[in-house]
C-alpha cells in the first residue's frame, strides 16, 4: 500500500480553530434514555411460543379490559419485546419520538406486527412517553436474524416534561468532548476576553464552569448562542492512530522526530535538511529536529508499504526519536 493517503492525514492541525459548540456540551442538555416492557400483537405465527412472561402479560392485559380467562392464555402471534427511546432535550409534551422494539422471547419475526400501548419509564422510574403503533423492519424479509428487532417512526408522544427551569440558571457548566488541560484553560480565557470579565473558570481538564454575566440573567439561552460560536485553539496530543486489520494510518498534533539513524531492511533511504530526498545508505534524519511530514514524504516517494511504516513508527518509539503516542486499534 502506498502513503499517498496517509500524506493527507498528517497534518498540523492543532492551530486550527474550532467552535465552543463542536468541542463541548452543556451540562443538563443532553438525551435522556426512556426504556418499556410491551406486548406485540398480529404476528403471523412467528410470535413467542409458550412463553410464561408473554402468556402471563397477556392474561392481564385481558384483565385491564374486563376479560376474565380462567385458563393460560397462550398465542403464536403474540411477542414481549422491550421498547427503547430516547427523550432530547426539552423534549414537550406532544412532541414525537422514534422507538425501537427488540424481542425478549422466542419469536422468530416481528415483522407485520403491531406495539400495544407501552409506557417508557425514565431512569428515575417516572413515565415520560407512551409508545404504540405498527412495526416496520426496513427492507428485511420475516425469515431474517434481524427481524427481531425493529422500528416505529413518531411512535412515541411524550407526556411529561424535564423541568430543567434553564433560562433561570445562575451557572452554566461545559464539558470539554476530548479533556485536555490545554485546551481547558484556553476555553476559560476566550470566553472571560469576549465576554469582558472573570465568568470562566477551567475546573480541570474537561469542566469549565461559567457564571451567567448580571446582564445576561433570565437571558441564558442568548448567551449560549453567543458563546458556542466563540472560537478556540484546540490543543491536540501527539499521537498516531494505526489500524492494522485496514492498514490505515492517522497522525495529528505537534509530532516530532529527534535525531536517529535506522536501517529497515532493504529500505535505504536519507533526509536532508534541505528537500528530503530519498537517497542510499542508511536511514538518517536531520540533527535539527525533523518533522513527521519529513519522513513520511521521504518515504513516500520510494513507495514504502503501510506494514514497512508502521514497523519504523514501533522502532523509533521504542528508541525515543518519535515524540508521540502511539495507539493500534
Amino acid at each position: 500500500m502506498k502513503l499517498g493517503f496517509l500524506l493527507l492525514m498528517i497534518t498540523q492541525i492543532s492551530f486550527a480553530t474550532s467552535r465552543l459548540k463542536d468541542l463541548t456540551t452543556i451540562k443538563g442538555v443532553r438525551d435522556n434514555a426512556l426504556i418499556g416492557y410491551g406486548l406485540v400483537i398480529g404476528l403471523n405465527g412467528t410470535g413467542d411460543s409458550g412463553g410464561e412472561i408473554t402468556n402471563e402479560s397477556l392474561k392481564k392485559m385481558f384483565q385491564t379490559l374486563g376479560l376474565n380467562p380462567e385458563q393460560e392464555v397462550s398465542s403464536s402471534n403474540v411477542a414481549s419485546v422491550i421498547v427503547t427511546a430516547k427523550l432530547p432535550p426539552f423534549g414537550r409534551q406532544g412532541q414525537k419520538l422514534d422507538v425501537t422494539v427488540s424481542s425478549i422471547g422466542n419469536a422468530s419475526s416481528l415483522g407485520g406486527g403491531t406495539l400495544l400501548i407501552t409506557p417508557l419509564k425514565g431512569g428515575d422510574g417516572n413515565i415520560y412517553a407512551v409508545a404504540n403503533g405498527q412495526l416496520t423492519i426496513g427492507g428485511l424479509t420475516q425469515g431474517s436474524k434481524f427481524a427481531t428487532t425493529a422500528r416505529i417512526t413518531n411512535g412515541a408522544t411524550v407526556e411529561r416534561e424535564l423541568d430543567l427551569e434553564f433560562n433561570k440558571k445562575k451557572a452554566l457548566r461545559l464539558a470539554l468532548n476530548q479533556p485536555d488541560f490545554t485546551t481547558a484553560a484556553r476555553v476559560a480565557k476566550t470566553i472571560n476576553q469576549q465576554l469582558g470579565g472573570k465568568f470562566a473558570t477551567a475546573s480541570d481538564l474537561s469542566t469549565i464552569d461559567l457564571i451567567i454575566p448580571p446582564n445576561y440573567e433570565r437571558r441564558v439561552v442568548e448567551l449560549i448562542a453567543i458563546v458556542e460560536n466563540f472560537k478556540v485553539n484546540k490543543d491536540l496530543k501527539a499521537k498516531i492512530v494505526i489500524n492494522e486489520r485496514t492498514g490505515t494510518i492517522a497522525a495529528g498534533g505537534e509530532i516530532r522526530l529527534r535525531k536517529v539513524a535506522i536501517s529497515h531492511g532493504d529500505l535505504t533511504i536519507e533526509i536532508t535538511g534541505q528537500d528530503g530526498a530519498a537517497k542510499t545508505g542508511s536511514l538518517h534524519l536531520m540533527e535539527k529536529t525533523s518533522t513527521l511530514n519529513d519522513l513520511v514524504n521521504a518515504l513516500n516517494a520510494i513507495g514504502t508499504s503501510t506494514e514497512d511504516l508502521i514497523s519504523i513508527f514501533q522502532t523509533l518509539k521504542k528508541n525515543g526519536a518519535l515524540v508521540a503516542e502511539i495507539e493500534f486499534i
